[in-house]
């Protein structure tokens, strides 16, 4: 689990004046598997608000090739019961699920979910992805029945746009200011 002490979080202007190396070690986790989102921003600097860094951040994922897009959306994990009992899950994507309840899940719920996160991933090419802190757990079990169902292309929109509440969130956990 990722745990920051006030002393740890940097500021803003702290990560402005990193090393491009610092600041995508201190970053490089905000979005999942993809530390080049953090480089990307880095060449940006320097940023007057957190709102201008996640902007710089969210805007190199839109800005990045389909193919790579789409190979950075199934490096997401599919929301699980069983990776969060087994811990296998990043540090962020641990604690997210399990404060949503997910290692809490029967046996028969978390099976639930592996059949819809399959059905998802068939139809869609990519994990379903959702910002659990948006969501019940039952609403989250609504909201995949009901975005299977959507065309891919709203679906592709939906994961990049539920992939920028997470990585803000995450930003806040990371800089102070």
């Amino acid at each position: 689990m990722t745990t920051n002490t006030i002393s740890s979080v940097p500021t803003l202007d702290e990560l402005n004046a990193m090393t491009p190396a610092a600041f995508v070690e201190a970053l490089g986790e905000v979005f999942e598997y993809a530390p080049w989102v953090a480089e990307s921003a880095a060449a940006q600097r320097p940023f007057a608000s957190i709102d201008a860094l996640h902007a710089a951040m969210i805007g190199a994922v839109h800005a990045s090739p389909r193919e790579q897009a789409v190979r950075f959306l199934c490096g997401h994990p599919e929301l699980s019961a069983n990776a969060v009992r087994s811990g296998t899950l990043t540090a962020d994507s641990q604690q997210e699920q399990q404060g949503a309840g997910f290692g809490e899940m029967a046996q028969e719920q978390g099976e639930r979910l592996a059949a819809l996160n399959q059905t998802y991933r068939t139809r869609h090419g990519f994990p379903f992805i959702a910002c659990v802190r948006h969501y019940t757990r039952v609403g989250i079990f609504a909201e995949l029945a009901s975005r299977t169902e959507r065309g891919t292309e709203q679906e592709f929109s939906e994961a990049l746009r539920q992939i920028g509440f997470i990585s803000r969130l995450r930003l806040s956990q990371r800089v102070r200011g």
